[in-house]
């Protein structure tokens, strides 16, 4: 497989980094994968996933999200609505390289993140969501007992999955305006919700406010003992060939 590199601009000019997972032989789809929170582009799920996709025949263009890896700019001034707008970009890169994409993938928040960001993207006819929660605001969960700080200063350092990272009041407004029900309803593409029920981070709840809230065509996937991290290899494995084989069947013609 081709593994490029991938550099291109955000809406605000920040130059984004990313990798394209090209198949060897012909390329029957092509697809964005956006990474969870506070993630990025060479997280075990994004990685894993995209070689699997790519091995059977999907090019992939995962990347970092701004402030985040190599991707330029300040985390701190970074919010959901920016996420989708780097979501956004990300769609238009692959577009103009190796095909429009027919199908939007996100782990975690960056599952969100795609089913707020579809109907920008018109040549999507699939999405994808991996331990999504239903949500943005479960965001707030994460940061705990900062969230007092934040919206007293303005912006605080919180620690997550042993890293600091700055957080903004902005951040904390910008995920209580959205409204993920709404785009779930309206978004008129297939949609495959997978999710782990022993998903201690986003509990298996999410995927049924998600399932519900949307209409047909819908699947679901039970993605029964992976962590959220889908940090065992096997179950990368597993979420990308049946991510394959269900998407195959609206990407024909």
């Amino acid at each position: 497989m081709d593994n490029r590199k991938a550099v291109f601009a955000g809406v605000d000019g920040q130059s984004l980094a990313g990798r394209l997972e090209l198949p060897d032989g012909p390329v029957v789809a092509t697809a964005v994968f956006a990474h969870c929170f506070t993630c990025g582009k060479d997280s075990v799920a994004a990685s894993r996933i995209s070689r699997e996709l790519a091995a059977r025949g999907v090019a992939v263009l995962r990347f970092d999200f701004t402030g985040l890896g190599q991707s330029d700019g300040d985390f701190g001034n970074t919010t959901f609505t920016s996420n989708v707008d780097d979501l956004v970009c990300a769609a238009d890169h692959l577009r103009e390289t190796a095909g429009a994409p027919s199908v939007l993938i996100g782990h975690s928040l960056g599952g969100a993140a795609v089913l707020a960001a579809a109907h920008r993207v018109p040549e999507v006819r699939a999405v994808v969501t991996i331990g999504a929660p239903a949500d943005t605001t479960h965001v707030e969960h994460l940061i705990g007992s900062s969230t007092a700080e934040i919206e007293t200063r303005g912006v605080a350092e919180v620690v997550l999955a042993g890293r600091p990272f700055r957080i903004s009041n902005d951040f904390l407004a910008d995920i209580k305006q959205q409204n993920q029900a709404a785009c779930i309803a309206g978004l008129n593409r297939a949609l495959l919700v997978m999710h782990s029920p022993q998903d201690d981070l986003v509990g298996i709840d999410n995927a049924r406010l998600i399932f519900d809230s949307a209409r047909h065509s819908k699947s679901f996937v039970s993605l029964d003992g992976a962590d959220h991290l889908l940090t065992n290899r096997a179950d990368a494995t597993y979420v990308a060939e049946v991510l394959a084989a269900w998407a195959s069947r609206y990407l024909a013609g």
